[in-house]
Formats: C-alpha cells, sequence, structure tokens
C-alpha cells in the first residue's frame, strides 16, 4: 500500500515513560470535553490486541507507520494520515517500521459526534467513517491542536477545535453505519452467550458449557459469536472485562480490588490485558482520572495553537 506521508503534525508534551522500551504514552481526560478520551504515546514494540472501543477513535500519525488489522484485512497509516474506527469496530494496532509510530488520538463519544453531523451535515441516522485509513494533514494538525488546547486548559479552544475537527472529518470520509441486522437463529445464540459471559465475567464458563446451556455445540457457538462480534467469546470477554476495569478505575477503586472484581488472577494479570488494549497501565490511567477532579486555571482566549498570539508591551502597545 502507498502511504501518503504529510508534515509533522504537532509535538508531544507530558507523556509518561516507559524508560525500558523507550515508548511513552499518556491517556486523559479533560474536564471540559466530558466523554472525551485523550491519547498521546509513542510506541515502538507495542502490539495492541483484537479489541474495540465504546468511542469513535481519531487518531493522527505524526511519525513512523502503525499497521492495524480492520475490516479483513492491514490497514497502514503515516504521518499526515489518520486512523479512524467506529464503535465497537475490532481492530489490532502494531508498528509498521522498526522505529514504531508516534501519535496523538481523542475518542469523542457517539452521542457527540451524532449531535454535530446532526447540525453540521446531511447525515440522517447513525453517522460514522467509510475508511479506516484517510490522508489529511490539516486534519491530523486539528488532532493535536485539540490536544494542545486541552493541556493548555483552554475549554473554548478545545472544544470549538474538536468539533471542527469532527464537522471536516464526517464531511470527507463520513457515511452512514449499517442499521440493525434481522437477528438470525445463529445472532440469538451469540446474543445470549454474550449476556451470559457479561453477567458472569469474574466466573465464566467454558465453551463446551456455555454451548451445552444454550442448547447448541462449541463449534456452532464459536462460528455465531466471530460472525456477530468479531472475535470468538474469550478475546470479546477480555475486552469486556477491560472496558468494566476502566469503568472501575474511574471510579476510584484501587487496580488490585478491579482485577478481582472483573475476573483477572491478581493485578499483574489487569496491567498485562489492559496495557494491550488501553496502552497504558491500570495505575497511570487512573491517576490521569484523578487529575481531572484537580481544580485547574481556565482559559476563555483562543490557544495559541490554532491562533497567533498577539503580544503587547507592559505600555499597552501591541508590537
Amino acid at each position: 500500500m502507498c502511504i501518503r506521508v504529510g508534515g509533522r503534525a504537532g509535538v508531544p508534551r507530558r507523556m509518561g515513560a516507559m524508560a525500558s522500551t523507550g515508548e511513552r504514552a499518556r491517556h486523559w481526560r479533560y474536564e471540559e470535553l466530558p466523554g472525551v478520551d485523550l491519547l498521546r504515546a509513542r510506541y515502538i514494540r507495542k502490539a495492541f490486541v483484537r479489541h474495540t472501543h465504546e468511542n469513535f477513535v481519531i487518531a493522527a500519525i505524526s511519525d513512523g507507520v502503525e499497521v492495524f488489522h480492520h475490516g479483513g484485512a492491514d490497514q497502514y497509516a503515516g504521518p499526515g494520515t489518520l486512523t479512524l474506527v467506529n464503535p465497537d469496530t475490532p481492530h489490532t494496532g502494531r508498528a509498521g517500521v522498526p522505529e514504531g509510530w508516534r501519535y496523538g488520538a481523542v475518542y469523542p463519544a457517539p452521542d457527540l459526534v451524532a449531535a454535530i453531523a446532526a447540525e453540521t451535515t446531511a447525515l440522517r441516522g447513525t453517522p460514522g467513517f467509510t475508511l479506516p485509513v484517510l490522508a489529511d494533514p490539516t486534519a491530523a494538525h486539528q488532532v493535536h491542536q485539540v490536544l494542545r488546547a486541552a493541556d493548555e486548559g483552554n475549554a473554548l479552544a478545545a472544544d470549538t477545535l474538536l468539533r471542527l475537527l469532527v464537522t471536516r472529518l464526517l464531511r470527507r470520509n463520513g457515511g452512514l453505519l449499517p442499521g440493525r441486522p434481522v437477528r438470525t437463529a445463529g445472532a440469538r445464540i451469540a446474543a445470549r452467550a454474550r449476556a451470559v459471559l457479561e453477567e458472569r465475567m469474574a466466573e465464566p464458563p467454558t465453551l463446551e458449557r456455555l454451548a451445552a446451556d444454550l442448547g447448541t455445540s462449541p463449534f456452532a457457538l464459536l462460528r455465531a459469536f466471530r460472525a456477530s462480534y468479531g472475535m470468538p467469546p474469550h478475546t470479546w470477554l477480555t475486552d469486556a472485562r477491560v472496558r468494566r476495569a476502566r469503568q472501575l478505575l474511574d471510579a476510584g477503586t484501587p487496580p488490585a480490588r478491579v482485577a478481582a472484581d472483573v475476573g483477572f488472577t491478581d493485578q499483574p494479570h489487569l496491567s498485562r490485558h489492559f496495557a494491550r488494549i488501553v496502552g497504558v497501565p491500570p495505575g497511570a490511567y487512573q491517576r490521569e482520572r484523578k487529575n481531572v477532579q484537580e481544580p485547574r486555571p481556565r482559559l476563555h482566549l483562543p490557544s495559541g495553537g490554532w491562533q497567533n498570539r498577539r503580544h503587547v508591551r507592559p505600555n499597552g502597545v501591541t508590537p
């Protein structure tokens, strides 16, 4: 695949260091962008296992190349391009070159994207992205501007830039997500299996027992589950455990307790799977969430990251 190379879109500021690997990542939220996750990261050997997100993924590559499996094929994204993943869409992620990749990402909630689409586009229905990779250096730069504004505590700029970014992407690469398909017998079995796994997350049954309880065979259940959710039941369960772990960590539950509550053997077991899906360890994730609650100065002027600053001398004269 030919990768379009764009300019360097932004410079990461504060990221937690993973000194032994040369990898760095910061996953956080800004209180003035409720429900929107933010990420800056540089990964070299990191490999994200197949997983999903409840929110949209809008990630701008600054350096290197990311390869991710999506829609049955490997997708490649280099500098100046964006990776765009719709909610609940299985995908992976890894480096496509030896030096890894550096990127920034925003994860807006589906209801926010739907509201923006209703106000600024002709899309009527459930909006989403049609292509998983888009070459758009301007939009890639906008992602980093959102992150910079959030870092500066500039609520006006962060909210404005995020809405302009989503509008641009929907107009260039937007479409309607498929409606709910007609439930086949296999889909109904898969949905029942999913409900059982959600209910018994900490102590799930074996595949054989689950299939027997649902009146089917193990391989029939495996095929039906893959067809409905894009992954086998055990992979889906790990993804669901990490999602619930995030909710508990957001609520302030200690990581060791979280591990037991969602069904991981111990805290290291949680940490290993959490980092392979979220990109940072659970402790670092929770510390950033706590920081959201801390008061910080608010700026109500446009951010210097997206509008030229006007410097005023002490005598009030603008140079």
